[in-house]
């Protein structure tokens, strides 16, 4: 079947991956060239354990004052803020414990074959070296503040994720770095990273295209329909191209485009900002999350990456990068012996659904297109599960994930 990918980011090359793998001819369709969007900034977490949801309970006590910090972990530009009410309204009641237990549930299923989702996909390509299976260390100040967390760690034990107490003596030998700043952690062993998420996503990119695919660099704009099924792809100038299926993985882009194949899906930006500390002089083995500081510290090929932090203002405003200032000010009070001397920042687009769940499906419209975005702040992490469900779907197999709670058709038509 000849199958137009919409979107080349991790997502969509993964899932254009996997579809070769079934036999099928992939053309991509996007503007820009593999990894060139969100994908080029990811935090790098491959964790099968970040199955929480954004929402958790009692975080609506905690979004007014944020949203007052126009530099907090969470803000809205104030001209945004009408548009996007609705949507946060939405979040919050997707905030309550049941449903964050169902939630969870869903995405520790879709998280949990991480890596054998990907290792057929990496070898191919030859590049297993951009993955590392090095576990993520939850770190705190001290026990007494890791119990402010522990419903949502618990949470994750219940289903299977592995979580292991790291005492302030083994947190030191396991991370030397962080002496002096925490005095307790939990270790995920089954956690990796990639050293660098531009390259992993454009090496798999790279071996679509040995693999016989072709790219389409414009923009989608909508599609050719006839008797219940997608027969072509209209592009920015016009042009038709034609194909016998379609995926839209167009990321946070994709909203606009899922609404000419029959769904309302209320997907927005959750803008995402890094720094990148080239100069780093710190030797972390593992990723570490600094939960009181809400700071992911990545070890990658390029220096340090340091993310953490969400921004509501669409899809065009211009980014304020004093947001990625506050994740330095932060990474240097985690590491007071930071070598700061040359940093990079970027700003991206995660999309988000309110339940924090993705869109993985057929398409309710038609019979021969199918969905795979809105992946948030999981992307890395679920976009090879996604595309060897999608594989499963196209050919008319039984996923091996259930995916039920990933529906379209959970927001309506």
């Amino acid at each position: 079947m000849r199958i137009a990918v919409i979107g080349n980011g991790i997502v969509g090359t993964a899932t254009a991956a996997w579809l070769q793998r079934e036999g099928h001819y992939v053309t991509f369709i996007d503007p820009l060239g593999p990894a060139e969007a969100t994908s080029f900034g990811n935090a790098g977490s491959l964790s099968p354990s970040a199955c929480l949801p954004v929402g958790m309970p009692g975080m609506w006590k905690k979004v007014p004052t944020w949203l007052l910090d126009p530099l907090g972990p969470l803000t809205v530009r104030w001209w945004y803020a009408p548009v996007v009410a609705p949507w946060l309204m939405r979040f919050l009641r997707h905030s309550t414990r049941d449903e964050v237990i169902r939630i969870a549930t869903a995405l520790r299923n879709l998280l949990g074959p991480i890596f054998d989702c990907y290792e057929p996909l990496l070898q191919r390509a030859g590049a297993m070296g951009l993955m590392t299976r090095s576990g993520c260390l939850y770190v705190y100040s001290g026990q007494d503040a890791a119990k402010q967390w522990s419903w949502g760690m618990n949470l994750r034990r219940s289903l299977g994720v592995d979580l292991r107490d790291v005492s302030e003596d083994e947190l030191v030998t396991l991370e030397p770095d962080l002496k002096g700043r925490f005095r307790f952690g939990i270790l995920a062993p089954e956690n990796g990273s990639t050293v660098d998420p531009a390259a992993f996503t454009r090496a798999l990119y790279a071996q679509c295209e040995r693999d016989g695919a072709q790219a389409v660099r414009r923009r989608a704009t909508g599609f050719q329909t006839a008797g219940g099924l997608v027969t072509g792809v209209t592009l920015e100038d016009g042009e038709t191209l034609d194909c016998e299926g379609v995926v839209l993985a167009g990321g946070a882009w994709s909203a606009q485009l899922a609404s000419h194949l029959g769904a309302r899906i209320p997907l927005e930006t959750q803008r995402g900002y890094h720094v990148t500390v080239e100069s780093s002089n710190l030797s972390l083995r593992h990723t570490v999350m600094a939960v009181e500081h809400n700071i992911m510290a990545n070890p990658m090929q390029m220096g340090l990456r340091i993310a953490g932090s969400v921004e509501f203002a669409g899809l065009n405003a211009e980014p304020d990068y004093r947001r990625a200032d506050v994740l330095l000010t932060r990474a240097q009070d985690m590491f007071p012996h930071l070598d700061t001397s040359r940093t990079t920042k970027w700003m991206g687009h995660r999309p988000c659904l309110p339940d924090s769940l993705p869109v993985i499906g057929r398409a309710p419209g038609v019979d021969n297109a199918w969905f795979a975005f809105g992946h948030g702040h999981v992307g890395m992490c679920g976009a090879a599960t996604t595309g060897r469900e999608i594989a499963a779907l196209v050919a008319g197999r039984r996923p091996e994930v259930d995916l039920t709670a990933f529906s379209p058709r959970r927001f309506g038509r």
